[in-house]
């Protein structure tokens, strides 16, 4: 928490606005990873996903929540993404993650599974403490759609401190690069536009660690 002293007063700003949340959107140039993917018989989407929740696992400023009058840095955070049913509905996936890769991917696909094939609309939190609820980073996907930005459904927007994080279709296989629309959402006073950018460097980083064994 040292660091975030350095900028508590940008954090006692903004919690002042109705709507202190910035978004941003923006197109990433990651390394091509779905051809190892595919070499290793891997799903693309959950090893972006692995990628991604160990590149913010790395950059505190995406693990300030608020807490009862004060601000805290959570030490862990749950998995989990949206899929679309048997109804062709939303629901939630959600697991706890592992740093080793393999076993994260599992639980992911498992987590996926189960959503997919439930009616209900599950893992909303609407039965956890409010304190368990900080432990997450929400993340969605969409495919389908060459994603430009993206307005998330706020329940209190004064409240609103846990990042979400969004991305759309990849561009056509070309080469050693990609291109990955991301539309990434965080409270002002815990994350600037620096923030974003350092996550989405950090991103290509891991991905290309992860493709160098």
């Amino acid at each position: 928490m040292d660091k975030f002293e350095f900028r508590r007063d940008r954090y006692e700003t903004f919690s002042k606005y109705q709507n202190p949340l910035l978004n941003l959107s923006v197109v990433a140039r990651l390394p091509e990873f779905r051809h190892y993917c595919k070499a290793r018989q891997l799903q693309p989407f959950h090893f972006l996903l692995y990628c991604l929740y160990m590149s913010v696992k790395d950059i505190d400023n995406f693990l300030y929540r608020e807490f009862e009058g004060a601000v805290i840095k959570i030490d862990r955070f749950y998995g989990g993404y949206t899929v679309i049913n048997l109804d062709n509905n939303l629901n939630y996936a959600k697991f706890d993650i592992s740093e080793d890769r393999a076993e994260f991917i599992s639980r992911s696909l498992a987590a996926g599974v189960e959503a997919r094939a439930t009616r209900e609309f599950i893992n909303t939190g609407r039965d956890l403490p409010l304190r368990e609820l900080k432990n997450n980073i929400y993340t969605t996907c969409m495919p389908w759609l060459d994603l430009r930005a993206i307005e998330h459904p706020i329940y209190e927007y004064r409240t609103a401190d846990v990042p979400l994080i969004a991305w759309g279709r990849y561009s056509e296989l070309d080469g050693d690069t990609m291109t990955v629309p991301f539309s990434i959402q965080a409270h002002h006073g815990f994350v600037d536009g620096y923030h974003i950018h350092l996550l989405l460097q950090r991103l290509g980083e891991r991905i290309a660690h992860e493709m160098a064994f």
